[in-house]
């Protein structure tokens, strides 16, 4: 569709061209050279094709911008050179007569003044809106233009998120109706990882290629792969950068990055942390409830036993160091809780309390 736009616009150029330089009235250089004449007209009208050609991905923003900041650059001009003749009227400066004696509208110095105006405060205005565009992007409708997406803010998937897999049966159950948005230094991240020397490494970084891929296939998720070439984070690691796209699209980032998660929180960007969600819908636990393990280690304190719920969550009982590889039956005393995970502390049923003085 593109190309046949380009062709059309090169037909309706050629027409145009031709029939200006076959114009009579047509300037006398462009008559008397007429063939010089159309090529030139076509090289000139061709420019914005080559401009076209060469900056394929255009960003509507930046266009909106500058759009508007001509136009209001333009329109204070003109009220500028408005205001500057009436106040040059008024004092008697640069007035013009015509030849019945009656002052002229033409004020020099005010055509002087809106002339310089036109090209400054354009200028301004175009290089205030591009640099605060984030901030004050409701006074440039493109909204309208833009793709509708579904659900609130863009979630910003790190390259944990999808090395640990979870995110994929998060997203199959409808929770988070919203894009999801991968940038291109997360994929390359991940390729960088698949690509690893060390085995581990190698396997984790393929699992994530192939969460991705499972990811794109599913008909209600919608994702997009967003190209960032922003040459001020080239030099920042990737979890800076994912930070500060984030605070550039008012998104959020899903994680189970310990440490990203503190620094997004601290630069208030929200964060979607998946061992929290884990946590939060993990049945819970309350003191001197019952449970049933079965023990699979020693703890690190003396006579402590470890086993393991279905879940994963970890259980550390007191008194058990002695009883491994056999079932028992525990009551909760305590729980820890954070984003690194959830354990519960307890002891067995019908064992002696030892009161602690």
């Amino acid at each position: 569709m593109l190309i046949l736009l380009r062709f059309l616009y090169v037909l309706i150029c050629a027409g145009a061209a031709a029939a200006l330089v076959q114009n009579p009235i047509a300037p006398a250089i462009v008559q008397e050279y007429p063939a010089l004449s159309f090529i030139v007209i076509m090289l000139t009208t061709q420019i914005v094709t080559f401009i076209d050609i060469l900056i394929p991905r255009k960003r509507l923003d930046m266009i909106s911008a500058i759009y508007f900041g001509l136009l209001v650059g333009w329109l204070l001009a003109f009220q500028l050179q408005y205001a500057a003749q009436a106040f040059m009227t008024s004092i008697g400066v640069g007035l013009q007569y015509d030849t019945q004696g009656n002052i002229t509208g033409d004020n020099p110095y005010a055509r002087v003044i809106g002339g310089i105006a036109g090209i400054m405060l354009p200028y301004i205005c175009i290089s205030f809106l591009l640099q605060t565009k984030d901030d004050f992007r409701f006074v440039i409708p493109y909204v309208e233009f833009a793709k509708e997406i579904k659900g609130g803010r863009p979630l910003i998937i790190d390259t944990s998120a999808l090395i640990d897999g979870r995110i994929a049966d998060v997203m199959d159950t409808s929770i988070f109706d919203t894009e999801l948005i991968i940038p291109s230094f997360v994929l390359e991240e991940l390729q960088n990882i698949a690509d690893s020397q060390d085995k581990n490494r190698r396997t984790r970084g393929r699992r994530g290629l192939d969460v991705l891929t499972k990811l794109q296939q599913k008909p209600k998720v919608e994702i997009r792969m967003l190209e960032v070439r922003e040459k001020d984070d080239l030099e920042q690691s990737v979890d800076q950068r994912i930070v500060a796209l984030a605070k550039r699209m008012s998104g959020r980032v899903v994680t189970n990055d310990f440490n990203l998660n503190k620094v997004a929180s601290v630069q208030g960007v929200d964060v979607i942390n998946l061992n929290d969600v884990a946590n939060a819908l993990k049945p819970r636990y309350l003191p001197g409830e019952q449970l049933h393990i079965k023990v699979m280690r020693e703890g690190e304190s003396f006579g402590q036993g470890v086993g393991y719920l279905d879940d994963g969550t970890m259980v550390v009982c007191e008194q058990a160091s002695n009883l491994i590889g056999k079932d028992i039956d525990v009551i909760v005393t305590s729980m820890l809780q954070n984003s690194a995970g959830r354990m519960i502390f307890g002891r067995m049923l019908n064992a002696p309390v030892v009161a602690v003085r």
